[in-house]
């Protein structure tokens, strides 16, 4: 009986032609009419995977409710993370009173964790609705404004709250008697801060230092989105308007032992320069004279009991404060994500892209292409949309995988049929 070396031989030698372009063809059969339907296929399956992905945040919502609070908090984080890592306004408005309503329930009968993650979810739920997201805000208000006057309640629950409070009006709209009433709220949050009367500090545990410094950039935050006349007229009425903290109050939050405290107030009194000046170029030239002092020290801070790492973090903050009240250098950043730049100008423009960081994390460069929300409070326009086969896009694994696998089967269909035509050439030729 021939070797298998002489059966490739005779199946050679009786077509020269036909099986031998069948099998090297392989690679222009699969790329010619066929593609379409291997791309056709990917296709579909990215639909599967998208129904599936949305059953599993379905799982992951009804388990917003379940009994036990540890089971609840997962759900809360997995729900959260979901939103974090893709821009899916859709669903969310399909689901935003559930939602919602399961939100105010953890808010109102969990403690610290729970409510600290209910309360985040919120916000990623703002981030993502755009015009809806005011119905979230109003609805939520009341209860997290609950939480965060309630000196009872957790230092985490308390935080988050004042963090969301702020980020959902900053996303949901830019009303001043809203301002007036969370600048109000969180101004009394942090007020425990303050030098006393006598200029002594007061004494606050680091646990209610993180209190304090979250709501101090909670309330920078909605400095941000407002008109710099009210704010300046504001301020100069501060002493009768216990909606609004004195300048002089804020400077001495510069003296605070808590390095959160006084970072937080530095960068509240850069803003507040910065609204000023768009409102006069003359601001509080007598006052700055006092300020820069106490910014000088903290920018050249060699305290031996302070840590390195603090002072370094401290020194490079107030390098900055200091440069734009002294010198009027206003702080540029550039930011690229995929084929955009994100330029940031001024402290206005910073404390909002670093509110967004703080809430998306590593996947804020995601929403800065995808979601709308941001790229409006960004100027960033519409959305760009990359061209279909764009051969600079790169492929999902999950689409890759498919695609490899209908070329497999494909060329597995190929040999298979080239074998069954050599073995019936043998068999004639025996």
């Amino acid at each position: 009986m021939p070797g298998k070396g002489k059966r490739r031989k005779a199946g050679r030698r009786n077509h020269p032609d036909s099986d031998d372009e069948s099998v090297t063809d392989t690679g222009s059969y699969i790329s010619g009419s066929d593609a379409h339907s291997v791309l056709d296929e990917g296709n579909d399956n990215n639909e599967v995977e998208e129904i599936y992905e949305q059953d599993s945040y379905n799982d992951e919502i009804d388990g917003l409710t379940s009994k036990s609070a540890q089971s609840r908090v997962s759900h809360f984080r997995k729900v959260g993370k979901s939103f974090t890592d893709k821009y899916v306004p859709d669903f969310i408005e399909d689901r935003k009173f559930t939602l919602t309503d399961a939100i105010e329930r953890s808010l109102k009968k969990g403690k610290g964790e729970e409510q600290s993650t209910a309360a985040k979810l919120s916000t990623l739920m703002c981030a993502q609705l755009g015009d809806y997201a005011e119905d979230v805000y109003k609805d939520l208000k009341p209860t997290m404004t609950k939480i965060a006057n309630d000196n009872a309640a957790s230092i985490a629950g308390r935080s988050e709250c004042c963090w969301s409070l702020s980020m959902n009006q900053f996303l949901s709209g830019k009303d001043l008697s809203e301002f007036l009433e969370l600048s109000q709220l969180l101004s009394n949050v942090f007020a425990g801060s303050y030098l006393k009367g006598n200029g002594a500090m007061a004494k606050v545990t680091p646990e209610l230092a993180v209190l304090h410094a979250a709501a101090i950039s909670s309330w920078t935050l909605l400095l941000t989105t407002m008109n710099s006349g009210d704010i300046n007229n504001l301020l100069k009425s501060a002493q009768t308007n216990t909606s609004m903290p004195s300048l002089d109050q804020l400077s001495g939050l510069l003296q605070s032992p808590h390095l959160d405290v006084r970072m937080t107030a530095g960068e509240a009194l850069a803003v507040i320069f910065e609204l000023g000046r768009n409102y006069s170029e003359d601001y509080e030239q007598d006052w700055a004279e006092e300020l820069v002092e106490s910014l000088r020290e903290l920018a050249t801070d060699s305290n031996k009991f302070r840590a390195k790492k603090d002072k370094t973090i401290q020194r490079a903050t107030f390098r900055d404060i200091l440069r734009y009240i002294e010198e009027d250098i206003t702080p540029e950043t550039q930011i690229r994500f995929g084929k955009e730049t994100l330029f940031l100008e001024g402290w206005c423009a910073r404390t909002q892209y670093n509110a967004c960081c703080r809430l998306l994390g590593p996947s804020i460069n995601i929403h800065l292409a995808e979601n709308q929300v941001l790229r409006d409070v960004f100027n960033l326009g519409i959305k760009i949309v990359e061209p279909i086969g764009d051969p600079t896009k790169k492929v999902p694994k999950f689409q890759k995988t498919l695609m490899n696998a209908a070329a497999f089967k494909a060329r597995t269909k190929i040999r298979n049929k080239c074998r069954s035509k050599r073995s019936a050439d043998l068999a004639d030729e025996f």
